[in-house]
Formats: C-alpha cells, structure tokens, sequence
C-alpha cells in the first residue's frame, strides 16, 4: 500500500488533471483498497451518475482497474459475482512523466510517431482509427499509411500496447487450493496482484497489430519474423488464425506501455552510474549490453542481463564513442562490470548483474541525502554501516570512521531518531551492556522514498500558489503587460519550469527506489564479527 505522501501526491495529481471529484475517487481507492461502486459512494457521498463518470475517467486514464469476483453468501445464500476497482497508484504518478516520456519516443523516431504517443498521453486510450485521426486533425502533413506506419513502430518498440481486459474475473478459491499454495515458496498474492495478473495480456497478444491485412506483431524492422521470444511462436500463431476475423481497428483500444518507458529510465539510470563510477568505456559496454538483449527481457526488475556472446559485445560496443577497440580491453572491462562468464557448447558467454549497479545507484542517493541533512561525519558513519550491512557496535564505528565517540554516539542516535538506522541493545560474558548499529536497507530506501512524494506533494503545491497568484498576469495578453507585469509572468514562468524539473527528477529517482531487492537479501540481523 502507498505511502501516506505518496497518496496525498497521486490524490494532487488527479485533482490537478481532473477536478477534485474525481480526486475524491481516487484518494479514496488508494486509501481503502479495491471497493465496489457502492462502497465508493457510501465513502465520497457522491450521487450515482457522478460517481459513475468519475471512475470512467478514472479507467480512461489507466488509472482504475476493474475487476469482478464471487462473493459468497451463508448457507442456502446464493453466490454473488461484484465488481470492485482498484486505484493503480503506479500509474497515476506516471502523469507526472509524460513529457519524458515523450521526449524518449522524440529521441529514437520521428515527429509523427511523438503525435501519435501524445494522442494516447492525453486521451489515455483510444482506438487505431482515433488516434489517427486525432494525428491527421493536428498535422496537415502524413497520410494514413505514413500513421499506421508510425504507430506500428511504436508497437514493435513496445511503447505502445493493447489494452487489458475491461473487467477481468478473478476465481473463488476452492478447498483444495489453499493447500497448494501454502507448499509454494513466497507471500500470497493479494487481491490486487490476482487482478492486475488475470488483466494481463501475453507477448504475443499485447503487441499484436495487423496492417494491411497481414499480423506484424513480432516483425523486425527488415519484415521478417522475430524468434527472440522462446515459447511464444505457436501461441502467436494460434492468436492470428483464432481473432484475426474479429479484430479490427475500431474495436482494438491501445494504450501507451509505461513499463516499457520505466525500463528505458532503468537502463539509461544504469549506465549513468557505471559512467560514474567507472568510464566512459564500461558505459559503452553496458549500453551495447542492455540494448543486444533487451528483446529477451521479461519483466522490468531482470536482476541479471541475458547471456550474449563476448564477440556480440564487441560488434555492439565498438560503434559507440569511447568504447574498447579489442576483445582484451572488452574482456577488461567486463571484469570491472563483474560480469559473470559461462560457456556453452563452445562459446563464452557474459551477462552482467544489474542489481549490484540499481543498489549501488539507491545507496548513493540515499548518502547525499544524508550527507545534505546530516553533515560529512553522519555520511561517514552511514556509508560504513551500509557497506558492513550488518549490526555493529559504537566503538568498532568511532574507529573506523575516525570519528570521537562521544560524537559518533550523538549522531547515531540522532539517525535512529529519525529512522534512518536500526538499533539492538545486547550484553557481553561480563553483562557490560552495548548498543548494536545498522542499516535496513528496505526500510531506509521507502523511508526516503516517502519523503521525496513529500517534496514533490511540496513543490507542486508551491507552483500552484505561484500560479494562482499570478493569474491576472498569466491570461493576460502580453502586448498588455507593462514593465513591472512582465517581469513577474518572467518569474512565474522560470518557477513554474524549475520546480516542475525538480519534481519531475525526484519522481525518476524513486523508480530506482522502487526496485527493491528479493526477499530475504540484506534484512537479516546477524552480527558482524571483528
């Protein structure tokens, strides 16, 4: 469940965009979880046809979805099948990124291909025929074969996909299946993960598109078929001989594929931190890596990179600035990545672990922020107890960080105060008692995720008073504006920029928050022996 300020921001959010009914809806879904229409109204007051309207746009907009489930009764009662909704709180702070999301399509392909996303940004989902014309209305240039291919480039890019099922059924556990699933590894799904499963669509079927009369979901850009999806071919074919009849473009909705963008910002956050803290040269590698076997990748949070052949790399990397110019200084490099080696038949292998270089992203972000609030010391003593990454006693940190003990303990404790680390109490052979000190790394990245939905809550609200003040200069004409007035829409509008920037920056880090770590990795509280 979403943090109290990452409500309170996907509620502004919604409100901004739709009107504060509509956020009424949405803070009341993110706040009490998956609810029928009735249990809504009960909550908001809202009359009936409102409510109805609001949870429409709300799903226009990707941002609701609804599902129906049995509901069972006492004995003799007749079983029940409900709709419920479900606020999709991901998807709502997404909004907050469309112009970089844009900005993504307007690097790799052409104007007409960013009109085409934009319709779909705006309008949330629409058919093929809509979004054309929507294209076609905005630009006196292209013709509809000129659109359809430009849409198809983004469907094979997968920046654009079909929508999921309306209204999804998700089955009734029967007597048996508890069983089962108390003897499989992992937590139970929740409601809402059972949902957003029995919503989701396969490979095959999500990129699906015919143009011309001929299935084009899988072509590669040269029109031959793609093989890189193992297990998907038959259930392709199957698809096209089954829907083809019955799929037209008036009936198919699309809708922009967020995960699709959200994995680009993941790469893009990869190879920075490599540029960083490596070279110009390991970014190349990691770059020609990420883009050779992003075909293969099945969901955004990969932790490794899919196996590719040491020559492959080579071919990849050596087309971009800075890059190896020899299998050696390749092969070098690959070592600084720790890249993992396997050979298969006769052929080297290499793929690199993407989440050593996403944790050491997120502890850097979260050091500079304890280095800005809390001082050099504190960021010494943090950055030491992250990399032990288990409990540590008082005096074994004032040693190591060179730091008196008497401040080492006051800023210790001052970080426990404010949640930053977790503290034991324990005794030794001699009941001398001492404290015990460390990072909860999980803990600690949703602790400062929460406070940058804060910020970002914070800086939104402040570009709206800003605006608000300033309304009278903003919808005036500017040939009416003296000196003075021009001045303060100059201002307002450099506000307005730089904060909207700062938002925008804090929302992409959290994507490097959000990808938490398997279960079970760095939780633990064993002690750290000398």
């Amino acid at each position: 469940m979403p943090s109290q300020h990452g409500v309170s921001l996907a509620v502004s959010i919604i409100t901004t965009h739709f009107g504060d009914q509509v956020g009424k809806v949405c803070g009341c879904l993110l706040r009490a979880g998956p609810l029928t229409i009735q249990e809504i109204a009960r909550y908001t007051e809202l009359p009936h046809p409102q409510l109805k309207n609001c949870l429409l746009v709300l799903i226009q907009h990707n941002c609701v979805q609804a599902f129906s489930m049995e509901k069972l009764g006492g004995f003799g009662v007749q079983v029940k099948v409900i709709t419920q909704y479900m606020a999709l709180f991901d998807n709502i702070l997404h909004r907050v990124r469309f112009p970089k999301f844009i900005a993504v399509v307007a690097e790799r392909f052409d104007k007409m291909c960013e009109s085409l996303l934009e319709g779909l940004l705006e309008h949330g989902r629409l058919t093929l025929e809509q979004v054309m014309m929507r294209a076609m209305s905005k630009r006196t240039e292209g013709n509809a074969d000129l659109l359809r291919t430009s849409f198809t480039k983004l469907v094979h890019a997968h920046f654009v996909e079909r929508c999921p099922p309306g209204e999804p059924f998700l089955e009734t556990l029967d007597d048996s299946q508890p069983a089962k699933r108390a003897k499989s590894a992992g937590p139970p799904e929740t409601i809402e993960q059972k949902a957003m499963k029995a919503a989701g669509l396969s490979e095959a079927e999500r990129y699906f598109i015919i143009s011309n009369g001929e299935s084009n979901s899988l072509d590669t850009e040269d029109g031959e078929k793609s093989t890189t999806i193992p297990g998907k071919k038959r259930k392709h074919d199957t698809l096209e001989d089954d829907t083809e009849v019955s799929i037209h473009d008036k009936e198919v909705l699309w809708r922009p594929n967020f995960e699709e963008f959200v994995r680009c910002f993941r790469h893009k956050a990869c190879v920075e931190r490599v540029r960083a803290s490596l070279n110009v040269g390991a970014a190349a590698v990691l770059e020609a890596i990420l883009e050779a076997t992003r075909s293969t990748e099945k969901k955004i949070k990969e932790e490794k990179s899919a196996p590719l052949l040491l020559e492959t790399i080579m071919q990849e990397a050596i087309r971009r600035p800075g890059s190896p110019q020899s299998i050696d200084q390749v092969r070098a490099v690959l070592d600084e990545l720790g890249g993992h080696s396997s050979v298969e038949e006769t052929d080297l292998l290499y793929s690199i672990d993407l989440r050593n270089i996403i944790e050491a992203a997120r502890n850097a972000e979260v050091e500079s922020v304890v280095s800005r609030r809390y001082g050099k010391n504190a960021y010494r003593i943090f950055r030491l107890l992250v990399k032990k990454d288990c409990l540590v006693e008082t005096e074994r940190i004032s040693e190591e960080t060179l730091i008196d003990k008497k401040e080492t303990t006051k800023i210790l404790y001052r970080l426990f105060a404010d949640g930053i680390l977790h503290m034991e109490k324990a005794a030794s052979h001699e009941q001398a008692r001492f404290l015990l000190w460390r990072v909860m790394k999980n803990t600690q990245w949703e602790h400062v995720l929460d406070e940058m939905y804060h910020a970002a809550l914070n800086l939104s609200q402040r570009i709206a008073h800003e605006l608000e003040l300033e309304h009278e200069v903003i919808v005036r004409p500017r040939d009416q504006l003296d000196e003075i007035q021009m001045k303060r829409l100059q201002r307002v509008i450099k506000v307005k920029t730089g904060k909207e920037k700062d938002v925008s920056y804090r929302l992409l880090v959290n994507l490097m928050l959000k990808q938490s770590l398997p279960a079970g990795s760095g939780n633990g509280a064993e002690r750290c022996h000398v």
